[in-house]
């Protein structure tokens, strides 16, 4: 079926004062195909995505058997590009992307998924999930971090949770984990000398997605700074000010060092083979990439997941001047482009995906879900031992900029921050060129508004 949906409304978007090409998509579900019918979903390359894929082909098919479900990966490297390099042909292969939070503004001003507010306001019980979480997935703009405006357009619902984790070594460093970060780093500084071969500290610093900038965000949160100003869209002062440069010289100068030897460019998957190896005290990674660690298979700390866990512990973030941890997760949105068949067809998965029994279902199965019932439900908090460090992280999740000009901005965070870890530039410096070259994007652009933080 050639012919769309939706219609192409200009509609108002928030506190965006640049007009946005919002396809709308209609509040009923139209007339579903008894045809055959392939679903297709496009996220990056890691278990979640594989995971989604069994769980939907398994329990979406009981009530629509005439449909398959195919989950496209790519290259986390490679995921932003992979979506809009076809939203910009204005032709995809994909019904459902999967988008992070941050993406949200592009594809929003740029006509590329629909307006799912009046679908969602007859279909989806709003009141099941935390605000945020509503609105860190699926609003554009964001007002502010931890906030939703019920006024605001909605272009998408939760698929994945996900914030950070703290990896410790139970036989290494004791039960406790450490409660603040200057603590973290002693422990960790104690655990590296005491236990040759083993880095004190495994985390993110690589130059691609968004690794090295979140590792940074992270640091620059808990140490009491902020990235910008969104009211004013003001960075350079903001991002760089004392607050900033102290995280940014606890980052290169007291974190990098207890880390191993040519980690520079680790990722998630270079942080879960550490802690799997025993090469690792103390790490950080998304709490949705570390089921693996759990695998004897992949492990060297135990031939079976109780003698691993033994071992490993599983902790919410340390504090520090506040308790702020990373928002991670994406939400799942309909593509403009799709044809009416199979927009039509996300919508009804949608629709089947957000229920309370599914969404608890899809917790049992390895997922992060965002209902408040099913975050607080036993086969959520029993299905991993990290996942009542989710539940308890919610309320303390800080994003970053929800603005068309996303992917500039944390390029350009990345590329520094990578470099003041690998040597080639200074903590100051680096904070200073991240400051002043995001200004200057920011200063470029024509759109105002946005928000995250």
């Amino acid at each position: 079926m050639a012919a769309m949906l939706v219609a192409t409304t200009m509609a108002a978007c928030g506190q965006d004062d640049g007009a946005t090409s919002a396809p709308k998509a209609p509040a009923t579900i139209p007339e579903l195909t008894k045809d055959p019918l392939t679903l297709s979903f496009i996220w990056f390359d890691w278990p979640p995505a594989h995971a989604l894929e069994a769980f939907a082909n398994a329990e979406y098919t009981k009530v629509r058997p005439n449909v398959t479900i195919k989950v496209n990966t790519v290259p986390n490297a490679n995921w932003h590009d992979a979506m809009f390099t076809q939203f910009a042909a204005h032709k995809t292969d994909f019904d459902i992307p999967i988008l992070d939070s941050q993406h949200i503004g592009e594809a929003v001003t740029n006509g590329n998924i629909l307006d799912i507010t009046d679908f969602v306001k007859k279909n989806i019980d709003v009141k099941a999930y935390n605000p945020y979480l509503l609105a860190a997935y699926g609003q554009y703009p964001q007002a502010e971090t931890g906030k939703r405006d019920e006024n605001a357009s909605l272009y998408g619902l939760p698929l994945l949770g996900d914030t950070w984790t703290m990896i410790y070594r139970k036989d290494l460093i004791g039960d406790k984990p450490p409660q603040t970060w200057d603590e973290m780093i002693s422990v960790a500084q104690k655990c590296q000398a005491d236990n040759p071969g083993v880095s004190g500290l495994a985390f993110h610093q690589a130059n691609g997605s968004d690794a090295a900038a979140v590792t940074y965000n992270t640091v620059n949160a808990v140490y009491g700074g902020n990235l910008w100003d969104s009211k004013t869209r003001k960075i350079d002062g903001v991002i760089n000010d004392a607050a900033g440069q102290e995280a940014m010289d606890v980052l290169v100068n007291k974190m990098k060092p207890l880390t191993a030897a040519g980690s520079g460019n680790w990722f998630i998957d270079e942080v879960n083979a550490a802690v799997a190896q025993g090469k690792a005290c103390i790490a950080f990674n998304w709490i949705a990439a570390s089921g693996g660690l759990l695998d004897p298979k992949q492990s060297t700390l135990g031939t079976t997941r109780e003698e691993i866990l033994d071992k490993l512990g599983f902790a919410t973030l340390p504090s520090q001047k506040t308790n702020l941890v990373p928002l991670g997760g994406m939400g799942m949105h309909v593509s403009a482009y799709s044809p009416a068949a199979n927009q039509a067809e996300a919508l009804n998965f949608m629709k089947w995906f957000e229920q309370a029994d599914i969404q608890k279902k899809w917790a049992a199965a390895g997922g992060v879900p965002s209902r408040t019932d099913a975050l607080e439900s036993p086969e959520f908090l029993n299905a991993g031992p990290f996942n009542q460090v989710y539940a308890d992280s919610v309320s303390r999740m800080r994003d970053m900029w929800n603005v068309p000009e996303y992917a500039r901005l944390v390029d350009i965070e990345n590329t520094n921050v990578n470099a003041a870890l690998n040597g080639a530039k200074t903590p100051k410096d680096a904070l200073n060129d991240i400051a002043k070259e995001q200004q200057g994007v920011l200063d470029s652009g024509s759109r105002k508004g946005g928000g995250g933080l």
